[in-house]
């Protein structure tokens, strides 16, 4: 299936997706994954999400990135060793809570979630999620491991978009059939970062000839970014020169200025 074919990406490209919210914009800077996050986001005209999700002990599904609590807040422990009601008493930064996936859905209506599913008991409560709130048009689901995507798409079923993972791409410059492998999945959006590095060596994966190989079987390329990557309006305006159909970021402002010099500015909502 080409990605015209799906409701999640029937919006003019490129599109713009903030990273868990945008992770790196001021007011942002600390509490990454939450609703606060989130609603800053939606507020700068943003209408794609990104968060990853995990399930707690009893199942309670939460938008949140790290399987471990310590980077983000003065709790230890794993989120899949807790019951929600321990859970739910964190706060991220010192002030916001974690938030469940569904209070997205419920709380922004009219803005799609690009999930990636971090741990396989997050599998199940996702699917759960996505049908309780009949969501299957709003998400795209992703995963760094090819079998809970495979397993995603067969519970969800062929509305549901889903993006080509990690394991492909970082052989994609090197070998011709893991190309022609990956690009010809059912996924119609690549979801891939700009360079990645394998054995010591930074490799761009972006390049011209991907993404016409891509276009040419009516697949989108969304690019993100690695910590130790260049992300910055220059890196922005290249990808976006290439023709890339979608620019996963935290920094939600810089993407927000480089759409408006091209032409394509974000719209905020009206209240």
């Amino acid at each position: 299936m080409r990605a015209s074919d799906f409701a999640y990406l029937d919006a003019p490209t490129p599109v713009a997706l903030a990273h868990r919210g945008g992770a790196a914009y001021g007011p942002n800077r600390g509490v990454e994954n939450t609703m606060a996050a989130f609603r800053r986001a939606v507020e700068m005209g943003y209408r794609y999400l990104e968060t990853d999700v995990h399930a707690t002990k009893d199942g309670q599904l939460v938008a949140f990135h790290d399987t471990v609590l310590d980077r983000v807040s003065d709790v230890s422990g794993a989120v899949e060793d807790l019951e929600y009601d321990a859970l739910r008493e964190v706060r991220i930064g010192g002030t916001e809570p974690i938030p469940l996936l569904g209070e997205l859905f419920e709380a922004f209506p009219g803005v799609r979630v690009n999930i990636d599913i971090k741990a396989d008991g997050a599998l199940e409560p996702t699917v759960r999620e996505v049908l309780a709130h009949d969501a299957r048009d709003r998400v795209c689901i992703g995963s760094f491991s090819p079998r809970r995507l495979r397993a995603a798409r067969s519970a969800l079923g062929p509305r549901v978009a889903t993006a080509a993972g990690q394991v492909g791409t970082v052989l994609m410059r090197l070998t011709p059939a893991v190309v022609s492998r990956l690009l010809h999945t059912p996924a119609p959006v690549l979801q891939i970062p700009s360079q990645h590095r394998v054995a010591g060596r930074t490799i761009t994966l972006v390049t011209p000839g991907l993404v016409r190989r891509a276009h040419a079987l009516g697949k989108h390329v969304h690019v993100w970014f690695h910590s130790w990557s260049r992300e910055d309006a220059t890196e922005m305006h290249r990808l976006l020169d290439l023709g890339v159909d979608g620019i996963v970021t935290d920094h939600i402002d810089v993407l927000r200025d480089v759409l408006a010099e091209r032409g394509h500015p974000l719209t905020a909502p009206t209240h």
